[in-house]
């Protein structure tokens, strides 16, 4: 194997000092062209400028230059504005602080969305109001205390989120239905946590005449302030229930004689499904779809075609689709 000291060096010969010394010549004339045409460049710039100042004379040449403003004035008098006043922060009207307001918040009734419980041993009172939500059913949580704080100071170890707008029985909807002699149409939501789809179900359902939509009460979004602001006002017109057990639920609507719909990819086109008759719409969440508890309790699967290269619908966007097509089958 041959080393780097093998090879000798090769000496310049006359040849290469010949093409060396052309080759930095033509570099050296090069470079004098271009530092040329610069200084021609230059000149031409000064001489427009000259031709531009009036009687072709530079400023100020010959005479006396203009004075100077006087750097010692006096400054304009300060105004005194006054500082802006710092926002407080407020809370969100549905917050309940303290633990008196929440345990009379759940002994009255009130509809609670959820319960934050700071960590560590709880006293007699809040073991007290812990013990009420648990029969209320309502959902508890358990956080630092120091994410008790972000939210508001004054919280004693406990805040509770009361619901936006009150609740309904699942029996309420179809009283309603059986008032207007009409059919029981409903709309079931699987697991839809985002409030904005909550809001838009709603105003969807408030524009078919169904008449009400229910929402299981555990991995899913409730009524909050974003929910009803999204339904623009058809809270008012359109009554949500929040269920316990869905299962349970599905099984009550079953036996009062309404026709389940759950919306699954594997089901059939809705287009030629006959949604006539008592009925309720089971809507999933997107890209999850609904559970597969509720679809074997559903009496018909029924899908949305899909051509391009997009799996799945916004979960408002199908429950809406699915809405109008249930309507179109009942008034035909």
């Amino acid at each position: 194997m041959a080393f780097y000291k093998d090879f000798t060096k090769k000496k310049m010969t006359r040849a290469d000092h010949l093409r060396s010394d052309s080759k930095w010549e033509e570099e050296g004339t090069r470079y004098r062209r271009a530092a040329a045409r610069g200084d021609e460049q230059r000149r031409e710039n000064q001489k427009d400028a000259e031709r531009r100042r009036p009687n072709g004379k530079p400023p100020f040449r010959g005479d006396k230059p203009a004075p100077r403003p006087d750097r010692r004035e006096q400054p304009a008098p300060r105004i005194d504005r006054p500082a802006p006043q710092r926002e407080e922060f407020l809370p969100p009207e549905n917050l309940l602080s303290g633990r008196n307001p929440i345990r009379e918040a759940i002994r009255n009734g009130r509809d609670i969305e959820r319960l934050l419980v700071a960590k560590g041993d709880l006293s007699g009172t809040a073991r007290e109001i812990v013990s009420m939500a648990r029969e209320r059913h309502i959902p508890i949580q358990t956080v630092d205390r120091g994410r008790l704080d972000e939210i508001t100071k004054n919280h004693q170890g406990m805040l509770a989120f009361a619901s936006a707008y009150r609740y309904y029985d699942v029996e309420d909807m179809l009283s309603d239905a059986q008032e207007k002699g009409e059919a029981p149409f409903l709309v079931i939501l699987d697991g839809i946590t985002d409030p904005q789809n909550l809001g838009a179900v709603i105003r969807t359902a408030a524009c078919v005449g169904a008449h009400g939509v229910i929402v299981p009460e555990r991995r899913a979004v409730g009524l909050t302030p974003s929910a009803v602001k999204a339904s623009a006002g058809a809270i008012e017109t359109v009554k949500v229930a929040r269920v316990t057990n869905l299962s349970r639920t599905l099984e009550m609507l079953k036996e009062k004689g309404v026709w389940l719909y759950a919306a699954d990819m594997d089901g059939e086109d809705y287009r030629q499904v006959n949604f006539s008759g008592p009925m309720a719409l089971i809507v999933g969440a997107e890209g999850e779809g609904v559970s597969r508890l509720v679809l074997e309790k559903s009496d018909f699967k029924v899908a949305l075609p899909m051509r391009g290269g997009v799996g799945s619908l916004n979960a408002s966007v199908a429950a809406g689709i699915l809405m109008y097509a249930a309507l179109n089958g009942r008034e035909s």
